[in-house]
């Protein structure tokens, strides 16, 4: 990495809880390619005055993680499709004070069902109904899914996202040997699990679902195998992980900011040095 230099461009992510994932990603991929850049995470304690910063800063990219992809719609200028379809923005491109939004989430989650060959037949449950599970949901009804239902708490969000895309809304699982349905695929898009979280130990869904399901698509992306994923592992059961969709997304966004994309050995390279933490 280059020393701290005046014409260095600076990219940032901002998350209630940051993790290295990015900041490794984008950086190695910086040295490889000889950029005079550097990616800082940041936990923001009020995030309009952090996209302030970005654009008078002029701080070229910014990605937006849990809990911000809502909230900061009403501070950018642009909104790309990407992002104004679903209502929700993981990724700000700086361009001379003009912010425009993007969601490259929808397009790891897109390449990764594809990547898994998931049948589109499947049943699916899915917990969350935040900016991630937006991406998520949407992904599932382009992809030609049917047979999804939203779980959430949250009974004006959950139902909201549900009926959108024409899928079912539940408030909560069915309680452990209630009989509640199950399903081929579950999904979550939740905080449980997440290292540095209050739920960084439990289990997003409970066994009986884990083992009565073909496919386990966690999308906390730290740990890279969360208690729901060594869950899946140890059932047999095909993963799907939030690592996987972190390397897609920020590829994605690597590409916005700098204009490059990089060969298939150098994101190897990058995604190995990210998960090496």
């Amino acid at each position: 990495m280059p020393i701290l230099n005046k014409d260095m461009t600076l990219c940032i992510s901002l998350s209630a809880r940051p993790s290295n994932n990015g900041t490794r990603f984008h950086n190695h991929l910086y040295e490889q390619l000889g950029l005079n850049w550097i990616y800082k995470a940041f936990a923001p304690t009020d995030l309009a005055q952090a996209i302030a910063g970005v654009r008078g800063l002029g701080i070229r990219g910014c990605a937006v993680s849990m809990p911000y992809k809502e909230d900061v719609i009403a501070l950018v200028d642009v909104m790309d499709p990407s992002a104004e379809a679903i209502d929700s923005v993981n990724t700000i491109v700086n361009d001379g004070g003009r912010l425009s939004a993007y969601n490259t989430d929808y397009t790891a989650i897109e390449q990764l069902l594809q990547r898994n060959a998931v049948p589109t037949s499947y049943s699916v449950q899915l917990q969350g109904s935040g900016g991630m599970a937006k991406a998520t949901v949407a992904a599932l009804r382009d992809a030609g899914f049917t047979d999804v239902t939203v779980i959430a708490r949250n009974e004006a969000a959950g139902r909201a996202l549900a009926e959108l895309y024409g899928f079912a809304w539940r408030a909560e699982l069915a309680p452990a040997g209630a009989g509640g349905p199950t399903a081929d695929m579950l999904i979550n898009v939740t905080p449980v699990g997440m290292a540095g979280g209050p739920d960084a130990q439990a289990l997003s869904f409970p066994q009986e679902a884990v083992a009565a399901a073909k496919v386990v698509f966690d999308v906390v992306a730290l740990p890279a195998e969360t208690p729901l994923i060594q869950a899946a592992r140890a059932a047999g059961k095909t993963v799907i992980t939030g690592a996987e969709v972190a390397t897609i997304q920020a590829l994605e966004q690597f590409v916005l900011y700098t204009g490059i994309r990089p060969t298939d050995e150098q994101i190897r390279a990058a995604e190995e040095f990210m998960r090496a933490q």
